[in-house]
């Protein structure tokens, strides 16, 4: 093979004789501190003036298991208990080890809104009091649920509801121990506060081996499995596009179910109330009916908006 020849291949195998154009070195720095940048990638990238001591480059912890000790033995090293900052893909976050830092950001306005997450959009959470932005309409959801949900005349007239629940638990707790040997405490918590939102929420109690609460109970564990879920497409733009995690649609059709569900609840409220008629009075009565009674005098409060503030008071697993 001739000289020319040598030459020719070697530059297909190797462009430029692996000797580093200018441009690609210069692009090749500016990524690299913008890496090494304290607080990582995305701190990099955003138009704060101060710098906030963090690791470099890309944290993994959130999607771990163990989150809050990564983050907190990351902080102790980098002496930042305080205040560190760090990135996930282009998001910015900051975390504090220290209760008075903690309490002036729970305190501090530029905190009010939380960050929407794609499984929180796409849940509806965004147009309940959990996700919904600082504002007239977060206002309005928050005077609702303190004047009509957590109001001491309205939890006072539940009292031999809970009560009731709580015997029933009890019972259950007697049987299992008397059948098995044991108890699988947190499964007994979990229905006995499921039933106890239900009845304050929808005004009824579901039997979670059968029929409707069965399946209440499979969209209420799905709908916090995919708020808890690590997701890449939001803190990655392009992954939200793809969906590879296949997040989106299973929220979508978790919603499908809900919308059917809670829909379904509505009805049978607006047919009872107009066969009986009555509003509810002094904040008495199930949460729907306040609602229903709300949306007569406020137009503001849609459909869409009923289904996703009652779909919120859902009680966590």
């Amino acid at each position: 093979m001739s000289s020319p020849e040598v030459d020719s291949a070697l530059f297909l195998l190797f462009p430029m004789n692996l000797v580093l154009s200018p441009i690609l070195a210069l692009v090749f720095i500016f990524l690299s501190i913008l890496w090494f940048y304290p607080g990582g990638l995305a701190w990099a990238l955003s138009r704060a003036q101060r710098s906030i001591p963090g690791p470099p480059g890309v944290v993994l912890a959130l999607s771990g298991t163990a989150a809050h000790r990564a983050l907190a033995g990351l902080g102790r090293s980098l002496q930042a208990i305080p205040l560190m900052a760090f990135s996930v893909g282009f998001t910015r976050f900051v975390v504090s080890s220290h209760p008075e830092t903690a309490r002036e950001i729970l305190n501090s306005s530029a905190f009010a809104d939380r960050p929407i997450k794609e499984s929180a959009y796409e849940l509806l959470f965004h147009r309940a009091m959990g996700f919904a932005p600082f504002g007239e309409y977060w206002r309005n959801l928050r005077r609702i649920s303190a004047n009509y949900l957590f109001s001491p005349r309205r939890i006072a007239a539940f009292g031999k509801q809970r009560r009731a629940i709580g015997e029933q638990m009890v019972g259950e707790v007697r049987e299992l121990m008397g059948s098995y040997g044991e108890v699988e405490v947190k499964r007994v918590l979990h229905f006995g506060s499921l039933n106890n939102t239900m009845m304050s929420v929808f005004g009824k109690r579901f039997d979670f081996v059968k029929g409707e609460g069965v399946e209440l109970e499979g969209m209420v564990r799905e709908g916090y499995e995919l708020l808890g879920v690590f997701n890449w497409s939001d803190h990655l733009p392009l992954l939200g596009w793809l969906d590879l995690q296949g997040v989106r649609k299973r929220c979508r059709g978790l919603v499908r179910r809900v919308s059917v569900f809670v829909g379904n609840i509505i009805e049978e409220h607006r047919k009872r109330r107009e066969k009986f008629g009555g509003t509810v009075e002094d904040g008495v009565g199930d949460f729907v009916d306040v609602l229903l009674d709300l949306q007569e005098e406020e137009e503001e409060l849609s459909d869409a908006d009923m289904v996703a503030v009652l779909w919120v008071r859902f009680p966590k697993i």
